[in-house]
């Protein structure tokens, strides 16, 4: 799978000058830096990173993929392996937009809720019911606090399949779904699929009397899609121009963003599942997430597309505390108290929105840990279901970026996580850069 490689910026640890665009290829001779006296191979590295990703691809976990690694804010390592699907008809470039499902948690909402933390305009202690009304009526939900919503203590049930109010039979509901844009029916969906305008109340209600639990740590996507309408009714902006014009534009991050198939972006996009129950189509450009879906492909628990590098800059922002490019976007207080895990004692490793090292992780096997072992407590980052991974480690200064569509052709394929791709991947580089292997 030798790719050529991409780079987007210098690239000094390596040896190799070069600026954004230009293409260079992988190199022949043996590149070392230094750290601490110890020196990486890169040329073995990159062997021993190719030898992974080519099985996970003759394996079927994936039939392509975009890795990115950083150090100190310098990417040293951006690769494409393989093919937008198994035909290997079209190869996955450094340029392609990848579906970053639940990464979308804490790309697109979570920056947005840290800056009103910083504000002021959110308390993490007081009640959600306090800013969204619907729950004060709900006695298992009124004394909810937002810290609990995004640290996932707060028992609430972990998903609700919205996809089953809109079918029967298989066959689509016309009040909730049409095929074409009319009256109340104005939010695509999908190609030739729309949904009625208010269908997002519908949403709110069933979560606001959806069950509620015990306390305790335990994942619930539910709170992610009413964030946006939060957002937009505490700022009074549209949520996709909040974050456009707030992170993603002054950030540089130009492939970021929601819908790409309307956006006219020149970057090809690499699809996810053949979806035989709703869109009876292969999903290219339109969210995977049927949620995010029913909601216009807007969303703040999935549906955000990007590439490997666009992410790198939120994940160098979180590691900078808030400061990207010389420019603070986010309280540096803010970004560690998101960062940090809030509920240990309680067996909940997460952090505010932020997943975190499994408790006692550095003890663990590579079979068994999540992420590397390698990874240290003060790191942070999320996964995606569509087979996507992103990591960042205070400690080391380090950034790991593994965008893949493991969903390709059918959410059935699960051999990227039989074969611990992602942390095998991760766990070589710490390797690299801090033993010298």
């Amino acid at each position: 799978m030798g790719r050529n490689i991409l780079i987007g910026f210098v690239l000094p640890l390596l040896g190799i000058s070069t600026v954004i665009g230009q293409t260079v290829k992988k190199p022949d001779n043996l590149y070392t830096f230094s750290r601490h006296d110890r020196k990486m191979d890169s040329l073995r590295l990159y062997q021993r990173v190719d030898s992974i990703i080519t099985n996970g691809i003759k394996e079927s976990a994936f039939p392509g993929a975009q890795i990115l690694v950083a150090h100190k804010g310098q990417v040293f390592f951006h690769k494409s392996y393989g093919f937008h699907t198994y035909d290997s008809i079209q190869p996955v470039t450094n340029t392609d937009l990848y579906d970053l499902a639940s990464i979308t948690k804490i790309t697109a909402p979570l920056p947005a809720l840290m800056k009103l933390i910083g504000e002021g305009v959110l308390d993490l202690d007081k009640p959600f019911s306090t800013y969204w009304r619907s729950w004060r009526g709900q006695k298992d939900k009124k004394d909810i606090t937002l810290r609990e919503i995004l640290a996932h203590q707060a028992g609430l049930a972990p998903y609700i399949v919205f996809l089953n109010d809109v079918l029967n039979n298989g066959k689509l509901k016309r009040r909730f779904v049409r095929p074409e844009k009319k009256g109340r029916f104005t939010k695509k969906a999908y190609q030739n699929l729309y949904v009625r305008d208010n269908f997002d109340k519908r949403m709110y209600r069933r979560i606001a009397k959806s069950e509620t639990g015990e306390k305790k740590y335990r994942y619930s996507g539910q709170a992610f899609l009413i964030f946006p309408k939060l957002i937009e009714q505490l700022t009074g902006r549209d949520f996709q121009e909040y974050l456009q014009t707030e992170f993603y534009g002054p950030m540089g991050c130009s492939t970021m963003g929601f819908v790409p198939s309307v956006r006219n972006l020149p970057n090809n996009i690499v699809p996810t599942e053949m979806d035989t129950l709703f869109r009876n189509d292969l999903v290219q450009g339109w969210v995977h997430d049927e949620n995010a879906a029913l909601l216009g492909g807007v969303s703040g628990n999935a549906g955000l597309f990007a590439t490997a590098e666009d992410l790198f800059k939120m994940m160098q922002l979180y590691l900078n505390k808030g400061a990207f490019n010389g420019k603070q976007y986010l309280r540096p207080e803010t970004v560690v108290a998101f960062t940090s895990i809030q509920f240990p004692e309680n067996g909940n490793r997460r952090g505010l929105g932020f997943d975190k090292p499994l408790l006692g992780n550095d003890t663990l096997s590579l079979k068994m840990a999540y992420p590397a072992p390698e990874a240290s407590p003060q790191s942070f980052g999320h996964s995606g279901f569509t087979g996507t991974f992103a990591w960042a480690d205070p400690q080391s200064d380090f950034v790991y970026i593994f965008l893949s569509n493991r969903v390709y052709p059918s959410r059935t394929h699960r051999k990227l996580y039989e074969l611990n791709i992602r942390t095998a991947v991760q766990q070589l580089f710490y390797e690299a850069l801090f033993k010298g292997l």
